[in-house]
């Protein structure tokens, strides 16, 4: 199949779960024998030519807060129209207001939803209400719709009577690495409880620092994580850090540098108020680390009984939860076994690319409907394995 990819910010990924998510799947269909272009913005990626095998379509966009992604999207939809795709695959529901385009040239279309993005603190009244407004296009324009998680597959099918397919996100098997790059944060030294995203609202950040300042430890906070439009925010969370000594903020990390922090945590918080299914959980539970997360439906549908969990929005709850693990190595060490299994069982990307390669074939063959309908009694019933195609 010639496949293309749109919405994302690019590959190779830096900062992003849709675009951890967009390379992991791109370069796996290329490896099975398959033609990928991912569009990437100019300012994301600077990767001239192939990576990986797969086509780096790079493309500018009108880089401020409302226009980077529609701009691109609308460009980058544009060119996949006209460039005889048998597939072209959207990512979020924004994109999805172009999906019906590359329909119109003989293109099957499908859309990726990795979250409800209107309810993302960051968005104002108008950005919002249009995210909103997208949920319909991302259902009834594309020739199939997948989503994440099952809780919003449950969401799409009680609110707009759509039938959708569950793929989760996945994430590569944790290899251990020591401490070395991470010693200039002195982390060789020190127990930290880790967290890793985007600083935006609904990361929870604030919570997690404001608990985190009232435990009794010698521990550090490490907060790897930046900025997504999103400056005000960050600069009310070194307000609230108020030079806590402790409360480690080092910006976005990747490669060997991420690795060893995940390596090496203590403890990996995820305080999530709104998720759709957070890569950056998966791969705590790949490296095998005890994860304390917030008692939202995604997260549940990530962790099952494996975790440690508070309820959202409830500091004081959050802080003894903190506290009783710290407290308590050996109930941590138990419980980051568990989660290593589950990662192994559950979220190999070779098993959900094969799954997404099957959903565009049978958007070819017209058997789309077929499968998700399939999928969807299975989940009915509970049965083993129902979570994704």
């Amino acid at each position: 199949m010639k496949i293309a990819m749109v919405g994302q910010k690019g590959i190779p990924a830096t900062y992003g779960g849709i675009e951890r998510h967009v390379e992991e799947i791109a370069t796996r269909l290329v490896e099975r024998g398959h033609k990928v272009t991912v569009y990437s913005r100019l300012y994301y990626s600077h990767h001239r030519g192939p990576f990986r095998g797969v086509d780096n379509k790079r493309l500018p966009s009108v880089r401020t807060k409302h226009l980077d992604a529609i701009s691109h999207t609308a460009l980058a939809t544009l060119h996949a129209a006209l460039a005889g795709h048998d597939v072209v695959h959207f990512h979020a529901l924004g994109p999805s207001i172009f999906s019906f385009l590359p329909r119109i040239a003989g293109a099957r279309t499908v859309v990726t939803v990795h979250g409800l993005d209107w309810q993302r603190g960051k968005w104002g009244r108008f950005a919002s209400s249009f995210l909103r407004f997208c949920e319909v296009p991302s259902v009834r324009f594309p020739n199939g719709t997948i989503v994440v998680s099952k809780t919003l597959g449950d969401y799409f099918h009680r609110k707009h009577n759509a039938g959708t397919l569950v793929i989760p996100n996945g994430t590569n098997p944790g290899t251990a690495r020591p401490p070395n790059r991470i010693k200039r944060w002195g982390l060789d030294r020190h127990p930290y409880i880790l967290w890793v995203g985007r600083l935006v609202p609904e990361k929870g950040c604030h919570h997690l620092i404001e608990a985190f300042r009232r435990v009794k430890t010698d521990a550090r906070l490490v907060m790897a994580g930046g900025s997504s439009f999103s400056d005000a925010y960050v600069q009310s969370l070194e307000r609230l850090r108020d030079g806590d000594p402790r409360i480690k903020m080092i910006g976005y990390v990747y490669g060997d540098v991420l690795e060893e922090l995940w390596s090496n945590a203590y403890l990996v918080a995820q305080p999530s108020i709104l998720e759709g299914l957070s890569i950056a959980l998966i791969e705590a539970l790949s490296f095998g680390r005890c994860v304390l997360v917030s008692d939202i439906p995604e997260n549940m549908e990530v962790v099952e009984d494996c975790a440690v969990t508070f309820k959202v929005r409830d500091v004081e709850d959050l802080r003894a939860k903190l506290q009783m693990c710290l407290d308590h190595p050996e109930m941590v060490q138990a419980t980051a076994s568990r989660c290593r299994a589950l990662a192994e069982e559950r979220y190999s990307w070779p098993r959900l690319v094969e799954a997404t390669e099957g959903f565009y074939q049978a958007l070819l063959e017209g058997r789309g409907d077929e499968l998700i309908a399939r999928q969807r009694q299975a989940l009915q019933r509970g049965t083993p394995g129902g979570g994704h195609a």
